[in-house]
């Protein structure tokens, strides 16, 4: 009944005593179990390593996770503290120059207010002082008649009369208004003594007021200077801060994305280190359970081997088995034939079995067995089809489980391998942009200087201009009325008619000795020289003309170039605070880019290293999937076919 086990060498000697063909039988058996046990002992070493090794790894990563979670919870409040102090700080900030600013244009309105009182009473102590000083020089020489008559005068007798009442006022009031003639006529020695007194006290003012004038200037430029200062520090304080606010806020949103990541990778990595304990424990216990059989197996085939070489035994067997030519492996009963057929059948689906053929050798063993009835190795075989194809199912949802797995991780690397790509390009694209602005700015600055310093070299220039046009004018009028003073001078001789009256402020010459010879006028010389006067006249004046005409359009191009240059500065102080802001932003996206590719990069990371865990848990199933699907499809199939045969089906 054990033929259908026998190897094909085995069977080849069937001729043989039959007690040597089981007791090699039950070798071959035991040589089977204990490889089987090896390799079984082998695969279970190789899992075990990768429990332990991936149960290290996802532990530690676990412990680092655990502690990284309090420390970023830790530094999100601290950065949030920190910023709402600055927040604070910049409130403070911007009130505290609000307010200098304010006190720099109360000074400067209530200074531009001084400023004109100052002028206007100034003016009016000049003007004032100007016509007390020609009062008593008029009075001095005796020309108090004709000075009451000028409009000086009446300056005078206005400012007389603004004075507070005293003798000195009522005395001059009176000369001033031609009493001499009354009864009361102070004497002129008198009122230029009151003069020179109000002249003294009006240069004594005019003194203090300008000293005032100064001192206030000074103060004010000292407060404007200190107001300054403060605001371009507090503006300063404020820009920095203002750059740390950004910085924090920043610094706090990436602390918050890594503690979300962080608890995300948390969680993922427990739930994981749960499902990989509980398996490498079911696979410790089916290791331990199979171990335990197989060893009562090997004991058991050791032990009935031993049974079978007994001496005893085999003397025994001498005498009551049959020959080999006997009819032992050929017993004609039903039962016997059905169960030889189905052996056969299970053989060969055994050759095809890569693991668990153990399963099998216990229906085989059931067939080769007497004692357990047809029904009961029916019952095993069906038990072990609903074993197989549970195995099958698992080997199904762990094969989609590992699809899944994988497609999905392929697809968040790939995504992560983009965005880094994409932060890579803005990071290629910002700093070129920096360059490019801080290059930019570095010219407008240069720009900016080269204009001011044109428009200083051209204000230099125009001044120089404007100083020679003056001397010009001045000269050549001095040189017109000297010509013009020498030709009246020659027609008082030559042609008196033609002479005009000059006011001259010092006496006439003399009139020659009444001893020099007779003079012979020389009338007609006279003529080409006065001509010749006229002529220089007239190109003196239109060389006036022409200098008046170059003066006025030199100004107003000089005007429009100043005007023009103060447009491109402008223009270009725009510019510039423009491009500053667009660097600025283009440096916080800097940043920001280089903390997502480093974020990516750390998750790419993680990617990675959960795909390489995927491959030590899934790349073995995957790979032997339709051998082992196969296998046990033609394990399933013989299975069924043995039932077949034992149900009285001819296959």
């Amino acid at each position: 009944m054990y033929m259908a086990l026998l190897t094909p060498a085995v069977a080849a000697g069937a001729g043989a005593n039959p007690v040597r063909k089981v007791v090699n039988l039950l070798q071959a058996m035991q040589k089977k179990v204990e490889a089987e046990g090896e390799k079984a002992d082998e695969l279970y070493k190789k899992f075990m390593c990768y429990c332990e090794t991936s149960g290290g790894d996802l532990q530690a990563s676990i412990a680092a996770a655990e502690e990284k979670i309090p420390q970023l919870a830790a530094e999100i409040k601290a950065g949030t503290e920190k910023k709402a102090q600055l927040d604070a700080d910049l409130k403070g900030h911007q009130t505290d120059r609000t307010a200098a600013k304010k006190a720099m244009a109360e000074a400067t309105a209530l200074r531009e207010k001084e400023k004109a009182a100052y002028d206007k009473a100034l003016a009016e102590n000049k003007t004032n002082l100007a016509a007390t000083l020609k009062a008593t020089a008029a009075i001095a020489q005796g020309m108090e008649g004709g000075f009451l008559q000028t409009n000086t005068a009446e300056v005078l007798r206005n400012f007389v009369n603004s004075r507070q009442a005293s003798a000195d006022k009522q005395e001059l009031l009176a000369f001033l208004s031609g009493a001499q003639g009354n009864e009361y006529a102070p004497a002129s020695g008198e009122i230029v003594g009151i003069l020179k007194t109000m002249g003294d006290e009006m240069a004594a003012d005019q003194k203090d007021m300008i000293a005032a004038e100064e001192s206030a200037v000074a103060d004010y430029g000292g407060l404007m200077a200190a107001k300054k200062k403060e605001v371009a520090a507090l503006t300063k304080s404020i820009e920095n801060k203002m750059a740390r606010v950004g910085e924090l806020g920043v610094e706090i949103a990436t602390l918050k994305n890594d503690a979300e990541d962080t608890a995300e990778a948390l969680e993922e990595d427990k739930a994981f280190a749960q499902d990989m304990e509980k398996n490498c424990a079911e696979k410790t216990g089916m290791h331990e359970k199979d171990q335990k059989l197989r060893s009562q197996e090997v004991v058991a085939l050791a032990d009935t081997i031993k049974i079978l070489n007994d001496d005893d035994a085999l003397e025994l067997f001498k005498k009551t088995l049959p020959s080999s030519s006997s009819s032992f492996l050929q017993i004609q009963r039903n039962g016997d034939s059905l169960r030889r057929e189905a052996q056969s059948l299970l053989e060969v689906a055994q050759q095809k079995v890569t693991s668990n053929k153990h399963r099998l050798d216990f229906v085989m063993l059931a067939l080769n067995g007497r004692k357990a009835g047809l029904g009961k190795i029916v019952k095993l075989i069906d038990d072990l089809v609903v074993v197989l194809k549970k195995e099958q199912n698992d080997d199904n949802d762990k094969r989609e489980y590992c699809n899944e797995q994988f497609d999905q991780a392929d697809d968040k690397k790939k995504g992560l391998e983009r965005t880094i790509a994409d932060v890579e390009t803005v990071i290629a694209e910002s700093t070129e942009g920096v360059a490019t602005l801080a290059e930019e700015l570095k010219a407008l600055k240069a720009g900016i200087v080269a204009v001011d310093k044109q428009v200083s070299e051209a204000t230099e220039q125009r001044k120089e201009e404007e100083a020679a046009h003056k001397e010009l004018m001045q000269s050549n009028t001095a040189a017109k009325e000297l010509i013009l003073f020498a030709k009246n001078r020659l027609n008082k001789f030559y042609n008196p008619k033609l002479a005009t009256a000059f006011v001259q402020d010092k006496a006439a010459p003399p009139p020659p000795p009444a001893t020099a010879a007779a003079y012979k006028k020389k009338g007609e010389e006279s003529n080409g020289v006065i001509a010749m006067m006229d002529l220089m006249v007239k190109d003196l004046d239109e060389e006036m003309t022409v200098s008046e005409t170059e003066n006025t359009n030199d100004q107003a191009q000089y005007e429009k170039t100043v005007a023009e240059a103060g447009d491109k500065r402008r223009q270009d102080s725009k510019s510039i605070t423009d491009k500053e802001a667009s660097k600025g932003d283009l440096q916080s996206l800097l940043e920001k880019s280089d903390t997502d590719k480093k974020s990516a990069t750390k998750d790419l990371m993680g990617t990675e290293k959960y795909i390489s865990s995927l491959h030590g848990e899934c790349d073995w199933l995957l790979k032997y999937f339709k051998v082992r699907q196969e296998a046990r499809a033609d394990e399933i199939d013989a299975l069924g076919k043995a039932k077949a045969v034992l149900n009285g089906a001819d296959i």
